[in-house]
C-alpha cells in the first residue's frame, strides 16, 4: 500500500486512466488493435478512493475510435472527473463546448520503432493540424512520444499555441540513461515550461532488472521544473501482465519525490492548472 495521503493531498489527481464498458452498453470499435477486459467507471472511482486521491483524467482509448459515448457519458456523471479525447485533422468533430462538456485536450501519437498508430489514434500531423483550433476551443494537446522520436519534433512542439503534455515520461531510454540526448531533449522542454510531463515510469522499466533504474529519470525531471509535472497510474495498465498496483505505484511516486510539498504540488496543484 502507499503511505497515507495527507488531508492537504486529498484534493490530488490521477492523471491518466482508461475506461471500457460495460460493453453490452458501450461497445468497442470493430476496426481496433486490441480488445482489453471491461474497466469501469464504478471500478476506477473504487481505485481513486484507495488511493486516497479524488480527481480522475479519463484518456479516450483508441479501441473505441470515434466514438466518446462512453467518455462523454462518464464525464456527465461525475463532476471529479475530466476527459482526453482522441481527433484526427479529418473527423468532422466540433471542438467549441467540448471543455464545458469536462473535456480538456486531445490526444495523439509520434513513436519510434512501432510502425503504424494504433487503429483509432491520431498522428503528430494531425496534432499540428489542429492546434490552432484546439487553442481556440481552450483545449491542450497530449502526446504518447519517445525520447527517440521527441529529437525529432522538439522543435515543432515550441512552436505550438497550446500546452503540451508528454505522457509516460516520455518513453525514456533506462538503458541509455539520464544523459541520452532524447532525454535532455526531453528535459528542456521542461526547463523552458514548453510542455508538461506525466510521471508514470513503469512502462519504461519493464526489461529493467530493477523498478529502482526509473528513479534517476524521475529525479531529473523534478529538478528540471516541478512546476510541469502530474502523476498518473495508466489505469488499468493496457497490455501489461502482471499488471502493477496502481497503489504501489503511487507509493513509488510519493519515494521517489520525497518531499512532501513537491507531492502536494504534483498531486493537487500542478493538475488543478491544467485540467480545471
Amino acid at each position: 500500500m502507499s503511505r497515507p495521503i495527507s488531508p492537504a493531498m486529498r484534493e490530488g489527481w490521477d492523471c491518466h486512466a482508461h475506461l471500457f464498458g460495460p460493453y453490452e452498453r458501450f461497445p468497442l470499435a470493430a476496426d481496433r488493435s486490441y480488445t482489453p477486459p471491461e474497466a469501469t467507471d464504478a471500478q476506477y472511482l473504487q481505485l481513486l478512493s484507495r488511493l486516497g486521491l479524488s480527481h480522475g483524467v479519463l484518456v479516450h482509448p483508441s479501441a473505441y475510435g470515434e466514438d466518446f459515448s462512453l467518455l462523454l457519458h462518464t464525464l456527465s456523471a461525475h463532476e471529479n472527473l475530466r476527459g482526453v479525447i482522441v481527433v484526427r485533422a479529418e473527423m468532422p468533430l466540433n471542438l467549441s463546448g467540448l471543455r464545458d462538456k469536462g473535456v480538456r485536450a486531445a490526444r495523439f501519437s509520434h513513436r519510434s520503432g512501432a510502425g503504424a498508430n494504433f487503429a483509432g489514434s491520431a498522428s503528430f500531423d494531425d496534432l499540428l493540424a489542429l492546434a490552432p483550433k484546439l487553442a481556440d476551443a481552450g483545449l491542450h494537446a497530449e502526446l504518447w512520444t519517445d525520447n527517440k522520436a521527441l529529437a525529432d519534433i522538439a522543435p515543432r512542439l515550441r512552436e505550438l499555441p497550446i500546452p503540451v503534455v508528454i505522457d509516460h515520461m516520455g518513453g525514456f531510454d533506462v538503458a541509455a540513461g539520464i544523459d541520452d540526448p532524447g532525454f535532455r531533449g526531453l528535459l528542456s522542454l521542461l526547463e523552458d515550461g514548453q510542455a508538461w510531463v506525466k510521471l508514470c515510469a513503469y512502462r519504461n522499466l519493464l526489461s529493467a532488472p530493477d523498478f529502482e533504474a526509473g528513479r534517476p529519470f524521475h529525479e531529473a525531471m523534478l529538478r528540471a521544473n516541478p512546476h510541469r509535472l502530474v502523476w498518473g497510474s495508466d489505469w488499468p495498465h493496457l497490455r501489461v501482465s502482471p499488471a502493477p498496483d496502481a497503489a504501489q505505484l503511487l507509493e513509488v511516486f510519493q519515494r521517489w519525490t520525497a518531499d512532501d510539498a513537491l507531492v502536494s504540488q504534483i498531486l493537487v496543484k500542478n493538475p488543478a492548472a491544467l485540467y480545471r
